[in-house]
């Protein structure tokens, strides 16, 4: 384990510069600037519905070939066919790099193949490109959660309440940290 936590040391700390930099403005397009102003928001049913465009948005490379890589990668890891997910979404960074979504997505195929050094590296590629893809960061959370990095992920997950505070289970993940974190009052 100590080998996993000198792993982790440059990550979380690259994570939190990472982190420090959230703002509104890192939305670069002004119609997901929109969409993530109207997610602080929203009401629950609202808010879905924004996170659900949110997610059609980054779905979107602005090519075909490269769209039908992202949907085929998503399907294989929706499937269980982790292999194949990875290499659908390898195919489709190795095109566009620049992209943050594949990055998240191919981190989520990394972890549930027990493979948490490229998982990790994926999940801070996908944050550096997009401070504010909060599935990259409650990845990034649930990582650090599993791996004992309890400060780090309650860290993480206050963060992305700044960015979507209606997240599904966003407010029981950060109760529980909270919790573990900073002791119950008595």
């Amino acid at each position: 384990m100590t080998l996993m936590r000198q792993r982790l040391k440059p990550v979380v700390a690259a994570g939190a510069v990472f982190l420090a930099a959230l703002a509104p403005a890192a939305a670069q397009e002004a119609d997901l600037t929109d969409l993530f102003t109207a997610l602080k928001e929203a009401d629950p049913a609202g808010a879905r519905a924004i996170e659900e465009r949110i997610l059609r948005e980054w779905s979107q490379t602005g090519s075909h070939s490269l769209d039908l890589l992202m949907q085929r990668g998503r399907e294989a890891l929706e499937e269980q066919e982790l292999q194949s997910a990875i290499e659908h979404l390898t195919a489709l960074i190795d095109h566009a790099p620049e992209l943050a979504h594949p990055y998240s997505l191919r981190a989520n195929a990394y972890f549930l193949a027990d493979m948490y050094g490229p998982a990790l590296d994926d999940l801070q590629s996908a944050i550096q490109r997009d401070p504010m893809h909060f599935e990259a960061l409650t990845g990034l959370a649930a990582m650090m959660e599993e791996l004992g990095y309890l400060e780090d992920a309650l860290m993480i997950s206050r963060a992305i309440e700044a960015i979507h505070p209606l997240r599904e289970g966003l407010q029981d993940t950060i109760d529980r940290l909270e919790a573990q974190v900073e002791g119950t009052a008595l």
